[in-house]
């Protein structure tokens, strides 16, 4: 069903659903009560949009509008799954309700802004900025700014942040790309944070993971074949290197866009990572950090994301073979199924139990909805060039 239609199946129009910009709310939707569990927003980037989604029913419930640039946009969810924070590029920071489907506040808190994190009490919200370099932080509640932390290196020069995560407690890990280290924040006062700075990561870390017990943090290098890994456990973090010279001195491929790394790439005993410049994916034991395996695949890797009962590993592509998405069986480690969904996928999301899999589709402006046992299409929602796909049962996961 196409969005007209659904949205004359319920008898609204298209602008009742523009909440963002414009005053008004979707009363009917908004006057049962619902739980927040089987909720999700997909990022519409050429819109300026979030499309309010039900993991369940498999439908668009409604559109919440006028967030900006969310040309490259990311979602952190409140503890109770009712609140989404939406961080822009322009570096626009929404708090979005997805029960009352509005905009609760918003502020332009930077020049150019790719992500965040909510600390595991829930009460704070950490920005990572690329303009002017660093992360901001802010009440959870009301959007007010409670810290500046610029990630200014020892020459006084600002670096852009990356691979932002929360600790537990009132603390949050972040990467300096530029200045190629690796800092952690105790926010709990707020008014003083305390920095841990630790040094010589290597050359630009461009995105992170964390283990999902919270243990380690693991920066990727774009500027060297390697890893940086930080043991959170240890009373004294340090920087450890690990699977340095995975390329083996072999010519990399040109890299057309970032892979990605976060929370997803690991699958019982073993993470999952993109190989940069290319056509692999690395398999390493958590155990020594050592590589056990390489998964040979169709293009260069930028998503590599286990399902969460960690029996696959689905990965997608830069340009040319951004159409493409490919499955890992990772008891045998090869590729079991090699999947079109449509031009430019962009991200991909696991429903909570595995079942399924949401698949975007930025130039097909659609979202495939795909059964991960069978790969049957379940579902297919047209939305206007989406890329991130994000359900609110990252809530209550460290590190997303």
């Amino acid at each position: 069903m196409r969005r007209r239609e659904l949205l004359a199946w319920l008898g609204l129009s298209p602008a009742a659903l523009l909440l963002g910009g414009h005053a008004g709310a979707n009363a009917n939707a908004a006057a049962k009560p619902i739980g927040t569990g089987d909720l999700g927003v997909v990022v519409e980037r050429a819109r300026g949009a979030l499309a309010l989604v039900n993991t369940s029913t498999r439908s668009v419930l409604a559109e919440i509008g006028g967030l900006g640039d969310l040309s490259h946009a990311s979602v952190v969810f409140s503890r109770d799954g009712a609140v989404a924070y939406v961080f822009g590029r322009d570096g626009g920071l929404s708090k979005v309700n997805l029960l009352t489907r509005q905009i609760e506040a918003r502020v332009m808190q930077a020049g150019n802004s790719i992500g965040g994190a909510i600390s595991a009490d829930g009460t704070l919200v950490a920005a990572q900025n690329y303009t002017p370099g660093g992360i901001k932080v802010f009440d959870a509640g009301t959007l007010a700014q409670l810290a500046d932390i610029p990630a200014r290196d020892e020459r006084g020069g600002l670096s852009r942040v990356v691979g932002l995560a929360d600790l537990p407690g009132r603390r949050f890990i972040f990467s300096l790309f530029d200045a190629g280290q690796i800092w952690i924040a105790d926010l709990s006062d707020s008014g003083n944070p305390q920095i841990t700075k630790l040094v010589d990561a290597g050359r630009q870390p461009y995105d992170a993971l964390l283990t999902s017990d919270g243990r380690y943090y693991i920066a990727g290098l774009f500027g060297e074949d390697g890893l940086a890994l930080v043991d959170l456990w240890d009373e004294s973090p340090r920087i450890r290197r690990i699977l340095s010279g995975y390329g083996r001195g072999e010519q990399p491929l040109p890299v057309f866009k970032m892979p990605h790394l976060r929370g997803w790439a690991v699958a019982g005993r073993h993470a999952y990572l993109p190989a940069i410049g290319r056509h692999e994916v690395l398999v390493v034991d958590t155990a020594s950090w050592l590589e056990v395996d390489r998964i040979p695949v169709a293009g260069q890797p930028v998503f590599v994301m286990a399902r969460p009962d960690g029996r696959q590993v689905w990965v997608n592509f830069a340009v040319p073979d951004y159409d493409r998405v490919q499955v890992i069986d990772t008891v045998s480690r090869r590729v079991v199924r090699s999947l079109s969904p449509g031009k430019a996928v962009l991200h991909m999301e696991f429903t909570p139990r595995s079942e399924a899999v949401w698949i975007s589709a930025r130039d097909a402006n659609h979202v495939v909805v795909i059964d991960t046992l069978n790969f049957r299409v379940l579902a297919e929602l047209d939305i206007d060039a989406p890329s991130g796909v994000f359900f609110t049962s990252r809530a209550t996961r460290m590190g997303l």
